[in-house]
């Protein structure tokens, strides 16, 4: 991240405190970031499904069934309108708990800010 210039950290998990988490966790991680890359940490669950739609997809929904139902839940809560979209003004990172971006719910968050907004350029890291 600190290659990466990023300057941000804008947390989309629904569980930001667990233990599994490691040193992820929302006691842990902004103070790991301000001082290894010097970037701030926001939490914004408006951007995390919710623990229906993640129960669902781990009992087997499958990835079109969970994509369908994020992306309502995106609708519904209108978080073009609701999320200030000066929180991309510097690098932004998305952060949750998927490796890779193929089945990842920060991949619909940015193709979705993309879609209402404009000019949302996603780089995986």
């Amino acid at each position: 991240m600190k290659d990466a210039g990023i300057r941000r950290l804008l947390d989309v998990r629904l569980n930001n405190a667990s233990r599994l988490a490691g040193f992820a966790r929302r006691a842990d991680l902004p103070f790991f970031l301000k001082e290894l890359c010097g970037a701030d940490y926001l939490h914004e669950p408006r951007l995390a499904p919710t623990r229906e739609i993640l129960d669902a997809y781990r009992q087997g929904g499958g990835w079109p069934g969970y994509e369908r139902a994020f992306l309502d839940l995106l609708r519904e809560r209108r978080v073009e309108e609701a999320l200030d979209r000066n929180l991309f003004e510097v690098p932004t990172v998305l952060l949750c708990s998927e490796a890779t971006a193929d089945h990842c719910h920060r991949r619909l968050v940015l193709e979705y800010l993309d879609h209402e907004w404009g000019d949302i350029r996603a780089v995986h890291l």
